[in-house]
């Protein structure tokens, strides 16, 4: 958005990763209250139509008069003020608030909390959705902050090995950090390396962390190829396999290289994956799926080696020092459903910085 990637208008105010702290709450709110340290889903969701009821919290039905799903400060879901700001108004907001069980134990893990509003469960529904299991042998594309959360996910559900694809050295460092294997897009095709790993040039489940604005392979690498990455893990996962796709795809691109990708039409090999019997899986997280599980494994300290990775996510979220967000303040009027959300006090962290 803020590279003009999008149809975000002008003066929209960004920001969907939001944790904080109850300062005010609508008379229509019976559970949350004033004081509760909470994380926000990025997706605004009702709780009441019929995909809230099935958990499908991505797409609600009420929030966004024009589409189907709906997030804060984000293009073309709704209009709903963002999170980088003093004050943000939550709706519905005892259905959508994440309270955590114990304040004090939170905020020695707030850093780590901070991620459950989207990155961590983000990464997590790429691995799931990919059939990631015991002993799976699984292909993460790109290696920036969803992507690193997917390869840790994918080790939490019990891969056997995690390759991950970049670019960038940094990133492809990190990934190392924490146990993956990783290949380097820019010397050429992944399935050439990943064969060199692992014996054979296929995977049993493979993730797209990259979206639409992927690169070329090799020579191709410093050029946009925005199909790339789809074809790519359709050409590398068996026969069979699936994909887990929380790499971002928009209807609207006015930055793209040609007239289809404008209107987010792609090359897509989609008869490689029909012939190939593989499963997709699509769209924003569900964040509400998954996030009260993340946040009893970080609170009981479950999730392993995953600390190392945790904090290159945070690094490469942008270091977000408790999300002590600054800018506008949002939601002066209260509504009846509706909760006021600060952020944390957190001492000792330096300045307070907001998201990039």
């Amino acid at each position: 958005m803020v590279r003009g990637r999008t149809t975000a208008p002008e003066g929209l105010v960004l920001g969907h990763e939001i944790t904080g702290e109850v300062i005010e709450t609508g008379p229509g709110v019976e559970f949350i209250k004033k004081g509760d340290l909470c994380s926000v889903p990025f997706n605004i969701a009702c709780g009441r139509c019929r995909m809230c009821k099935t958990g499908n919290t991505g797409v609600c039905l009420n929030v966004n008069p024009d589409r189907p799903g709906s997030a804060y400060g984000y293009v073309d879901m709704g209009g709903w003020v963002g999170g980088q700001a003093e004050y943000v108004l939550v709706p519905y907001a005892d259905w959508n608030l994440l309270p955590f069980p114990d304040k004090e134990q939170a905020m020695e893990k707030i850093l780590d909390l901070t991620m459950l509003s989207d990155i961590f469960p983000t990464g997590y529904h790429g691995a799931y959705t990919a059939g990631v299991t015991s002993g799976s042998t699984v292909y993460v594309a790109g290696a920036g902050p969803v992507g690193l959360a997917a390869a840790h996910s994918a080790q939490l559900l019990g891969a056997a090995v995690v390759i991950v694809g970049d670019m960038i050295p940094e990133r492809l460092k990190q990934a190392k950090s924490f146990g993956c294997d990783t290949v380097d897009i820019s010397e050429g095709d992944p399935k050439d390396q990943i064969e060199q790993i692992l014996g054979v040039p296929e995977v049993d489940a493979a993730v797209d962390a990259v979206g639409f604005e992927a690169r070329g392979h090799g020579a191709d690498s410093e050029h946009e190829a925005p199909a790339t990455v789809l074809n790519s893990i359709m050409d590398v996962t068996r026969a069979a396999g699936k994909l887990g796709i929380p790499g971002l795809y928009v209807t609207g691109d006015p930055g793209a290289a040609d007239d289809a990708a404008k209107v987010g039409s792609l090359s897509i090999r989609i008869g490689l994956g029909w012939a190939k019997s593989q499963s997709f899986t699509t769209g924003q997280c569900p964040v509400m799926k998954y996030h009260n599980g993340l946040m009893q494994m970080i609170l009981n300290d479950l999730t392993g080696r995953g600390a190392h990775a945790r904090r290159g996510i945070r690094t490469r979220a942008g270091a977000l020092h408790g999300v002590a967000y600054t800018g506008r303040r949002a939601g002066a009027q209260q509504l009846p459903s509706t909760s006021q959300v600060s952020p944390p006090a957190i001492t000792g962290t330096g300045s307070r910085r907001s998201h990039p």
